[in-house]
C-alpha cells in the first residue's frame, strides 16, 4: 500500500453496502493517503491505497488499537442485521463492537470518530413535517436494530464527555440503497422465499397502501459523500441524511403504474409476523412497527455545515435498486456477493 503524505483512514464494516461506497470515495480521494479496511471476511477488490484486516468485532480477542494505531480517522460501518431470532448475537456484535471501537479510538490516539448511526436511533416522530438532529434518539424499544442504534447514541454521549479530544460525528442516514446492494439487501430483509414478482413491479397485482408508510430514502454512494465530508471537515454532533421526497403509496403508485389498495396495518403485521415466526422472513415484525413510526428527517444542517447535497432523487435511487433486484447484481465482497430472483 502507498501510504502517500494525506490522511490515514480506516473504516470498519468496509465490504458491506456503505462500506465499498465510502472506501471508494476514499481511495480516489487526493486527500487521504492511505485506506485501511476491516471485515471479517477479505474481499477479491482492490482499490487504490487500500489494504485489508481480518477482524470480527464480537470476538473479545481482536486487537482494534493496533488497527488503529497511526490513523487519522475512524469511519465506524460495521453492522450485523441477522440473525433477527437471537438479539443477544446482534447485540454482541452490534453493541459490544462497537463499543470496543469507541475505546480502541480513544487508546491509539485517534482524532476523528465518524459513527453510522440511523434514523432508526429516532424515537416516533412525524410523518406530515421534518425534524432536525435535536429529536430524541430512544429509538422504537421493541425493534434489535433501532434498539441497539439507540443505545450506542448513549454510549457516545458518554464517549464525548470522557474524551473530548476526539472530534465524533454521527451519520444519520435514512434507508440507503443503490444497485449493488440489492442481492444482499434481499437476503437480509426479503430471504431466500422472496417472491419474483417483488423484483418486477409491472407483475405486481397491486400496491399494498398501509397508513404511516412514509419513509425517506438515499443512494449510497450519496451517504458515502457525507462521510468523506465528515472525515475532513471540523465538525462534531449528528446529520441526518436523506434524498427528497419522501417515499409513500401514492409516490410508489404513480412510479411503479400499480393501482393502490388500502391494506389495514394490523393485516400487513400479522403476515409478516407468521412468515418471521416460520424463519421464512428475515425482517421481523418490531421492525415494520418501528418504520411506521420513524420521523422524517430534515437535513438542512448536512447542506449548511458540511455543504452537502445528494446527486439523486428517492424515486431513482428505488429505481435503480429495483434494476439491481432483478439482475441479481452485486459486487466482489462476501456481503455484496449477487444472486438472481427466482
Amino acid at each position: 500500500m502507498s501510504s502517500g503524505t494525506g490522511s490515514r483512514i480506516v473504516v470498519t464494516g468496509a465490504t458491506g453496502n456503505v462500506g465499498t461506497s465510502v472506501v471508494r470515495l476514499l481511495s480516489e480521494d487526493a486527500e487521504v493517503g492511505s485506506v485501511r479496511g476491516l471485515a471479517r471476511r477479505l474481499p477479491d477488490w482492490s482499490p487504490p491505497k487500500t489494504d485489508w484486516s481480518a477482524v470480527d468485532l464480537a470476538s473479545e480477542q481482536t486487537d482494534l488499537v493496533k488497527e488503529f494505531t497511526g490513523a487519522d480517522a475512524v469511519v465506524h460501518l460495521a453492522w450485523a442485521f441477522q440473525p433477527t431470532h437471537d438479539p443477544a448475537a446482534t447485540w454482541r456484535t452490534n453493541v459490544l463492537g462497537s463499543i470496543r471501537v469507541f475505546e480502541a479510538v480513544a487508546a491509539a490516539g485517534v482524532s476523528t470518530l465518524v459513527h453510522a448511526s440511523s434514523v432508526g436511533a429516532y424515537s416516533p416522530g412525524p410523518k406530515d413535517h421534518a425534524v432536525d438532529e435535536s429529536w430524541p434518539t430512544h429509538g422504537w424499544p421493541d425493534a434489535a436494530y433501532c434498539r441497539e442504534k439507540a443505545y450506542l447514541e448513549r454510549a457516545l454521549d458518554t464517549f464525548e464527555r470522557e474524551h473530548p479530544e476526539v472530534r465524533v460525528v454521527r451519520m444519520r442516514p435514512a434507508f440507503l440503497f443503490k444497485r449493488e446492494s440489492a442481492s444482499e439487501q434481499r437476503r437480509i430483509f426479503g430471504g431466500r422465499f422472496l417472491p419474483g414478482p417483488l423484483a418486477r413491479p409491472e407483475l405486481l397485482p397491486f400496491l399494498p397502501d398501509v397508513p404511516g408508510l412514509r419513509v425517506q430514502a438515499l443512494h449510497t454512494d450519496d451517504a458515502a459523500k457525507a462521510y468523506r465530508l465528515a472525515v475532513h471537515t471540523e465538525v462534531r454532533g449528528a446529520f441526518n441524511l436523506a434524498a427528497e421526497p419522501p417515499l409513500d403509496a401514492e409516490l410508489l403508485g404513480e412510479m411503479l403504474g400499480a393501482r393502490r389498495v388500502r391494506v389495514p396495518r394490523t393485516a400487513v403485521r400479522s403476515a409478516i409476523a407468521a412468515a418471521w415466526g416460520l424463519h421464512l422472513l428475515p425482517a421481523s415484525p418490531h421492525l415494520f412497527d418501528a418504520v411506521l413510526r420513524l420521523p422524517l428527517m430534515d437535513c438542512t444542517r448536512a447542506r449548511t455545515e458540511l455543504g452537502w447535497r445528494p446527486e439523486r432523487t428517492a424515486p431513482q435511487v428505488l429505481e435503480e435498486f429495483l434494476l439491481g433486484l432483478q439482475q441479481g447484481a452485486g459486487a466482489d465482497t462476501e456481503p455484496l456477493r449477487g444472486r438472481k430472483v427466482g
